[in-house]
């Protein structure tokens, strides 16, 4: 009877010991390519987009942050690229873009104003200069500025330049290349211009204007020797995959700066009821991000005031390496003061 019941649990033994086995090859399996996967973007190329799918799915959320971190502090070090906005021009926009507060066809009370006083402007841009932060950009809504009016936003960029060392951007919405030199003439070096999402999904978000409205006025600024800020929101109903397609887009635009918001969903909105996307799913998108685009500087942007301070530090350790500081157009952002402490215990610069 002993040797009955001993002979089926040396059998379970076994097979449990193969299983582990098994296992271990597999991890180490999957361990060794992502390496490989770590390796071809430490030296400068992105993955394929089938191999941003086997990244998409794999498992082990930490070593793909931890390696997305490692091509990150490669390619920008560890001083954080770090800039600030002005709402130069507020509401009254006639663009129905779904996730937007200020546009007029949308009920949800944000300020309106044509002009921000320049005094206002120099103040905020000192501000900036005191508190360490070294980029800073006028950002007016609508979908476009008017030579005149962007003549009076030229004469605050020629002060900025004057008076600060900030490096200056401009987002200004879709100008040609005659607005483009314009802005570079005042001493702006970047021009910002979010592509928002993949092309597949964007038309379901607005419908008054194009991507390839985008693309023209990207072209019109990379012309005229400005470099290019791109990114967009993600949490806007689209799937991992559309995320993915939207990486590569950007990719394909070389852009220099890519920003990612989170969605805030804002009352009044056609995505004011919109789900939230997950902490994780927010991780596992940055670190794709890097993979897809190894030597951009990638931005942590608005929304990020709803995470936790665990999922913020991870993603400052799993691919970013930029913040966008301060106040964020119709929301609030993080305190420059809370956002030193994050970039300390990220092991980062400021």
């Amino acid at each position: 009877m002993g040797n009955e019941l001993w002979l089926p649990m040396f059998f379970v033994g076994i097979c449990k010991h193969l299983l582990n086995i098994n296992q271990n090859k597999i991890f180490f399996s999957f361990a060794m390519e992502l390496e490989a996967l770590k390796n071809k973007a430490l030296a400068g190329q992105g993955v394929s987009r089938e191999e941003a799918d086997w990244l998409a799915s794999f498992q082990d959320l930490d070593m793909l942050c931890d390696a997305a971190g490692e091509i990150s502090r490669h390619w920008q070090g560890k001083e954080v690229d770090s800039c600030s906005i002005v709402n130069a021009r507020s509401g009254k926009c006639g663009e129905d873009c779904k996730w937007c507060a200020q546009a007029s066809r949308h009920n949800t009370g944000c300020d309106t104003y044509n002009f921000l006083d320049a005094g206002e402007v120099m103040s905020a841009a000192r501000a900036n200069c005191e508190a360490g932060i070294r980029k800073f950009s006028l950002v007016t809504s609508g979908r476009t500025v008017t030579k005149k009016d962007l003549e009076k936003f030229c004469d605050i960029y020629r002060r900025l330049a004057g008076e600060t060392d900030l490096y200056l951007c401009a987002s200004m919405g879709l100008l040609g290349e005659e607005e483009m030199e314009m802005l570079k003439d005042a001493g702006v070096r970047r021009y910002h211009c979010n592509m928002e999402t993949s092309s597949k999904v964007f038309p379901s978000l607005c419908s008054t204007h194009t991507p390839e409205d985008k693309r023209r006025t990207i072209a019109a600024a990379k012309k005229c020797g400005l470099e290019v800020c791109s990114g967009g929101i993600i949490g806007m109903g689209e799937s991992l995959s559309d995320r993915i397609d939207f990486a590569f887009e950007l990719a394909d635009l070389d852009v220099d700066s890519v920003p990612v918001n989170i969605l805030n969903p804002i009352p009044g909105t056609p995505l004011q009821d919109t789900p939230l996307i997950s902490e994780e799913e927010i991780i596992r998108t940055v670190a794709l991000f890097r993979f897809i685009m190894p030597t951009k500087s990638l931005r942590f942007a608005g929304g990020r005031m709803r995470l936790s301070y665990k999922s913020m530090l991870r993603i400052m350790t799993g691919g970013m390496n930029g913040v966008l500081m301060g106040d964020m157009l119709t929301t609030v952002s993080n305190t420059i003061a809370d956002d030193r402490v994050l970039f300390k215990d990220a092991g980062l610069i400021f």
